[in-house]
């Protein structure tokens, strides 16, 4: 009897055999597709942050126009200020247009706010209603805000990049279990 025949069943035992000896390891599993992102990437998260900046600079916004117009109704009624060229050219705006104003900045606010919540549950749509909202902002700020709107036309452009590129394709297409 040999010991040295590895197919005797009445053989010493075996020790285990070492890494490249007998049968091949297995190939590493590999995944198909893109990683699927467990926390949300860096530009995602900064985008919903610029998110709330927006929301922050809408509530500014809405309270500089409030102020204003009642400023200018409360200007209007006062007659000192009828041979006034400076104030005539301010009352020119009309209060209701100031107060639809108001009206605007605070429902845009509200609708950047919602958006931004939905960052971490949202899907696909979120991410497509979040580039049309970042584009028609960059267009709102660079059309009849000019100076104010600049901040918001930077903000936007950054965000709809941010969303519109591959990490942020990844995070709102992950799949959900």
């Amino acid at each position: 009897m040999s010991y040295g025949d590895p197919n005797n069943p009445y053989g010493a035992p075996q020790s285990p055999q070492q890494p490249g000896y007998g049968y091949p390891q297995a190939p590493p599993v590999q995944q198909y597709g893109a990683p699927v992102p467990e926390t949300m990437p860096g530009n995602v998260s900064g985008a919903r942050v610029m998110m709330w900046v927006i929301v922050g600079f809408q509530v500014v916004g809405a309270a500089l126009f409030a102020i204003s117009a009642v400023g200018v109704s409360a200007a209007k009624k006062d007659n000192t200020l009828k041979d006034d060229t400076a104030f005539q050219q301010l009352a020119d705006y009309s209060t209701g247009r100031l107060w639809g104003l108001v009206l605007f900045a605070v429902a845009w606010g509200v609708f950047a706010a919602v958006l931004a919540v939905k960052f971490n549950s949202g899907r696909n749509g979120v991410r497509i209603t979040v580039m049309v909202f970042s584009i028609i902002t960059a267009i709102l700020g660079l059309y009849p805000f000019i100076i104010v709107g600049l901040v918001h036309t930077v903000l936007a452009i950054l965000i709809a990049c941010f969303v519109g590129g591959s990490k942020g394709s990844a995070w709102f297409n992950r799949p959900r279990y």
